[in-house]
């Protein structure tokens, strides 16, 4: 099977090229970096051609309300594009939760992006995630200091990209689900649990402290971050990749 992976060279379109080359699939990487741009459309007629299957792994580059000019640009080129060239099965990567939070214009323009992928012309499957361990550096130091650092009690799920990477590949090769998939980490936990769990491990002495207003994840009510019934729950657990990762 030939597949697309668009924003191929990043975190996890990185990955997940390499897990479905070695499955024995024909992927292309498509990225900015081989001539394929989404925002104008430049190379993405070469890049689909004959691709049974696209996968959409790109990003805004930026959080604000942009982004939603960015995705309806991008998501309409892309499948545009995918009509051409015959595509019949349209992937694409989201986030669990991402139409309970209408507060931050970076989920309202995921939720775009979702919308456009239902009522596009191929048949799809959207994977939503939760927050990846490789983000929980950059999620801490939003509302650092030297001292402390300022977290809400937001319940979260997190996951490894590895697993993820494993549920999209299985999503890809599969038959389209016409429907969403939601995949999370095994272990609950709220940010600040996560930030003491972090700086433990790191042998950082700054303290903790419950901030229901600090952060982007101030804007999130109750649960809806995590997981609900059906969930696709992976194996890793945070402690056990924190310890991994420092030990590598």
């Amino acid at each position: 099977m030939k597949i697309t992976v668009i924003g191929g060279t990043g975190l996890i379109g990185s990955q997940l090229v390499t897990t479905l080359r070695d499955a024995g699939h024909d992927v292309l990487a498509a990225s900015l970096s081989s001539g394929v741009d989404l925002l104008t459309g430049q190379g993405l007629d070469e890049a689909l051609a004959d691709a049974h299957t696209v996968v959409n792994v790109t990003n805004s580059p930026t959080f604000d309300e942009a982004s939603l000019d960015f995705f309806r640009t991008t998501v309409g080129n892309l499948l545009n594009a995918g009509e051409r060239a015959g595509v019949r099965h349209q992937v694409a990567l989201s986030i669990v939760g991402v139409d309970q939070v209408p507060a931050l214009d970076y989920y309202r323009a995921k939720v775009l992006q979702e919308d456009l992928l239902r009522d596009g012309p191929a048949p799809y499957s959207i994977v939503r995630a939760t927050q990846f361990f490789e983000f929980m550096d950059a999620v801490l130091s939003w509302s650092a200091d030297d001292r402390t650092v300022r977290l809400p009690s937001t319940p979260l799920q997190p996951i490894a990209t590895a697993d993820v990477v494993d549920a999209l590949a299985d999503v890809a090769t599969g038959a389209p689900l016409n429907g969403t998939l939601d995949v999370a980490g095994p272990d609950l936990l709220t940010l600040d649990e996560i930030g003491r769990i972090t700086l433990a491990a790191r042998q950082d002495r700054r303290q903790i402290v419950v901030d229901d207003q600090a952060g982007m994840f101030a804007a999130v009510s109750g649960d809806v971050l995590t997981a609900g019934p059906g969930a696709r729950l992976a194996p890793t657990h945070y402690q056990d990749w924190l310890k991994t990762s420092l030990d590598s």
